[in-house]
């Protein structure tokens, strides 16, 4: 059913109103950064750039960007290999304890993260290990392993364990099967779940702030600063922390497609090997047949002996 002109006119506001609602704040950080006020104020009199060469040239944000890529980049590779391991377990077998499974590691989601970054920072007390961002990286996997696993599974419910079956009956091996069917189909999921678990812990605040200790995350130094010693400094690197973000969404992207459009190629010289057996009876890779391989091929009749 088409909607009426009205409805459509309401949908399009109502679409608008959505996306000024989440970016409008977006534009105000933007905005912000390039004051030369010290304090933001509507309208902007003085503009100025300069903020963004002092945060480029800083040794302080360095460091800080440093800290959180190194701790997003491990969550991410740790919680896309537990979540990739953990949905198989939960999502394509059948076992006896697998419904528990399922419960105890989609728990930690629900659980308020400043209660278990402190949780965390007592347990990690009474093992008298020292904080710094190597136990960040632990506390970001408790919570974000849980939700990598969550979208991984989404995928793997979706796709037919008769096409493993069906490798295995063709005398595939168990790694053969899980690089050639599994991850392969799966891979969508892993994409998605590397993306969220990266984004999530690159803006994690409350589990940083329990778990850094001497150590310091983007989002916690963005957050001393606002209470403490603000400047258009912090709002600039808050415009080049989401600009990260963005390029790495798009770079994602770009990999993605990529990897598909390798694959097809690969899948579409298969089928026209295949398709060339078929029409010819031998392999499309093999060279002209040799007539004692032909079974139709007759040998001459040998000429008469000269008398």
């Amino acid at each position: 059913m088409k909607p009426g002109p009205r409805t459509t006119i309401a949908l399009y506001l109502y679409g608008i109103l959505a996306l000024a609602f989440l970016y409008l704040p977006l534009v105000s950080v933007g905005m912000a950064s390039i004051s030369q006020a010290r304090y933001l104020t509507f309208p902007i009199r003085r503009y100025a750039f300069e903020w963004y060469g002092e945060a480029l040239e800083s040794d302080t944000v360095a460091g800080l960007l440093a800290t959180s890529l190194k701790v997003a980049a491990l969550v991410t590779l740790i919680s896309v290999v537990l979540g990739f391991l953990g949905a198989l377990a939960f999502a394509r077998y059948q076992w006896r304890f697998r419904s528990l499974f399922q419960k105890l590691i989609l728990l930690p989601i629900f659980f308020p993260q400043t209660v278990l970054g402190l949780a965390l920072l007592m347990w990690i007390n009474a093992l008298d290990v020292i904080p710094d961002w190597r136990t960040a990286v632990l506390a970001h996997v408790v919570w974000v392993a849980p939700i990598a696993t969550l979208i991984i599974a989404i995928r793997a419910y979706s796709f037919d364990p008769a096409l493993e079956e069906a490798a295995r009956d063709m005398g595939a091996s168990t790694f053969t099967i899980l690089k050639e069917v599994t991850i392969p189909l799966l891979m969508p999921g892993v994409v998605s779940a590397g993306l969220f678990a990266f984004l999530l812990s690159w803006g994690n605040f409350p589990l940083s702030l329990f778990t850094t200790g001497a150590d310091s995350t983007l989002p916690e130094w963005l957050y001393a600063r606002m209470v403490s010693g603000y400047s258009p400094l912090v709002p600039t690197v808050g415009v080049l922390s989401i600009a990260a973000s963005v390029v790495l969404i798009m770079a994602a992207g770009l990999i993605t497609l990529a990897v598909r459009w390798l694959r097809a190629r690969q899948l579409a010289r298969i089928d026209r090997q295949l398709a060339a057996q078929v029409t010819t009876g031998r392999p499309a890779t093999a060279g002209p047949a040799s007539p004692a391989a032909d079974a139709s091929f007759v040998p001459p009749a040998p000429a008469a002996a000269c008398e």
